[in-house]
C-alpha cells in the first residue's frame, strides 16, 4: 500500500492542477492508484472541468472523488483562505475503491448505491453537501448499510463563498454535482483506524441525567441541571469562568459506550449547550439526552484543543501507509493563530505519513462505534493493510 499527497497553491487553475498532479506522480513513482481524492477551493472553479479530466487521463483506472473546500490540506501544509488544490492518491493492492453520487432524495439512495457497491466493506468515506444532503439521515443509513465499516468524512465547504450563486461542487469520477453526497467504499485488504479530536477538556465531575425530556436536561444527580452547572462553575478558576461565557459545551456518553463514571475521551460526544432556563432549572443540549446517561461539562479553546489532540495522538497506533484529515473550518489559524497546527502535531507523533484532506463545514467520525456529525473537530482516518497491527 502506498499513499501520496500534494498541493497546488497557484491562483491560476491550470498551474495549480499541474503542481498537484506532478507532486502526486513524483511521490507515487511507478505505483498506480486505485483512488484519487481532490479537495479544492472555489477560487479555482474555472479549472474544475480540467481537474476531473486530468486525473482521469493520468490514472484511468482510479476511482475519483472530492469536493469544494474552505481550505486544503496536503503535502505537509494546511492552506486556508486562499487558492489551493490538495490531491490524495492511494495505491491499494488487494483492495477495491468504489465511488458514486447519492442524490439529495433519500428514497433514491438504494438504487444509486446498488449500481456501484457490493459487500460490507472496510471503510466508507462520505462527502455530503450541507446545503442539500440530509446528513443525519445519510449517516444513519450508512451505519445500517455498512454496519462493520468505519465511516469517516467531511461536509463540503467553500461553496458558500463562491462568486455567484452559493453552492458546492462534488466530484464523482469525471462527473460534477451541485447537490447530494459523494460516497467512497473501500473493501478488501485495507483497514482504517480513526482519531476524532473534538477539541475540548472536561470540567467538574461526570454527572448522571436523572430527569430529562428530549434534548432538555432537567436534573443531574438529582438536582436541577442549572444548579449542577452553577456548582461546577463556582469551583473553576477565574479564567475558566470567563471561558464559560462563550465556550461551554456538554460531553455525553452515547449509547453503546461502556457505562462508567470515569469518562474517556474516545467515549465522549461533544454537543453544544444551546439554552438555559433558570426558572425551570433546565439546560437544552444540541442533541437527544435520556435518563441514566452520563454527562460532563467541557470547555474549548486553543489550549484545550491542542491538548486533546496531543493526548489522542499518544495512544498506540498501528503503522499507517497514509491518512486523511477532515478538520473544521473553525480550527486552523482561526483557533490556533498559526497555520499547520494539526498537521504538525500529527507528523510529530506519527512521523512522515502522507496526510491530506480539507477544512469542512462539519466532520464525520465514530464515537463508541457509532457514526456522528461533529463540529470544531479534526477527524483523522489512518489507512493500513489488514495485517499491519500495533
Amino acid at each position: 500500500m502506498r499513499w501520496a499527497t500534494a498541493i497546488g497553491t497557484s491562483s491560476e487553475p491550470d498551474v495549480a492542477i499541474d503542481e498537484a498532479m506532478d507532486g502526486i506522480a513524483r511521490d507515487l513513482g511507478s505505483a498506480r492508484p486505485e483512488l484519487v481524492m481532490a479537495f479544492v477551493t472555489d477560487h479555482l472553479a474555472p479549472g474544475f472541468a480540467r481537474l476531473s479530466q486530468e486525473i482521469a487521463r493520468r490514472y484511468p483506472t482510479a476511482a475519483i472523488a472530492g469536493c469544494t473546500a474552505g481550505g486544503a490540506i496536503g503535502g505537509g501544509v494546511e492552506i486556508e483562505h486562499r487558492p489551493a488544490l490538495a490531491l490524495v492518491a492511494a495505491s491499494l493492492p488487494g483492495a477495491q475503491a468504489r465511488v458514486w453520487h447519492l442524490p439529495s432524495d433519500p428514497d433514491a439512495w438504494p438504487d444509486a448505491e446498488a449500481a456501484h457497491a457490493d459487500g460490507d466493506g472496510s471503510a466508507v468515506i462520505v462527502l455530503p453537501c450541507p446545503l442539500s444532503s440530509p446528513v443525519d439521515r445519510l449517516l444513519a443509513w450508512s451505519d445500517e448499510r455498512w454496519p462493520s465499516a468505519v465511516k469517516i468524512g467531511g461536509l463540503a465547504s467553500g461553496g458558500m463563498t463562491a462568486r455567484g450563486p452559493a453552492g458546492n461542487t462534488l466530484f464523482a469520477g469525471e462527473a460534477r454535482h451541485r447537490e447530494g453526497a459523494v460516497v467512497v467504499a473501500l473493501s478488501g485488504d485495507v483497514a482504517v483506524d480513526t482519531i476524532v479530536a473534538q477539541g475540548c477538556r472536561p470540567i467538574g465531575e461526570p454527572l448522571v441525567v436523572t430527569k430529562g425530556l428530549g434534548n432538555v436536561v432537567l436534573e443531574l444527580d438529582g438536582m436541577p441541571a442549572v444548579r449542577a452547572l452553577e456548582a461546577v462553575h463556582a469551583r473553576l478558576a477565574p479564567p475558566e469562568q470567563r471561558l464559560c461565557r462563550h465556550s461551554l459545551f456538554v460531553g455525553v456518553v452515547p449509547d453503546g459506550a461502556p457505562v462508567r463514571r470515569e469518562v474517556r475521551r474516545r467515549d465522549v460526544l461533544i454537543r453544544n449547550l444551546i439554552g438555559c432556563d433558570r426558572a425551570a432549572g433546565a439546560l437544552a443540549v444540541g442533541g437527544p439526552i435520556h435518563v441514566g446517561q452520563i454527562l460532563q461539562f467541557h470547555l474549548r479553546d486553543a489550549e484545550a484543543s491542542a491538548q486533546d489532540l496531543a493526548e489522542l495522538l499518544t495512544e498506540p497506533q498501528a503503522p499507517s501507509a497514509g491518512a486523511l484529515l477532515f478538520s473544521c473550518v473553525g480550527r486552523g489559524q482561526l483557533l490556533y493563530g498559526r497555520p499547520n497546527h494539526d498537521s504538525d502535531a500529527f507528523r510529530g507523533a506519527l512521523g512522515e505519513v502522507p496526510l491530506g484532506g480539507f477544512f469542512c463545514n462539519g466532520e464525520v467520525g465514530p464515537v463508541a462505534g457509532k457514526t456522528f456529525l461533529h463540529g470544531y473537530t479534526s477527524a483523522f482516518a489512518l489507512f493500513r493493510r489488514r495485517g499491519a497491527v500495533a
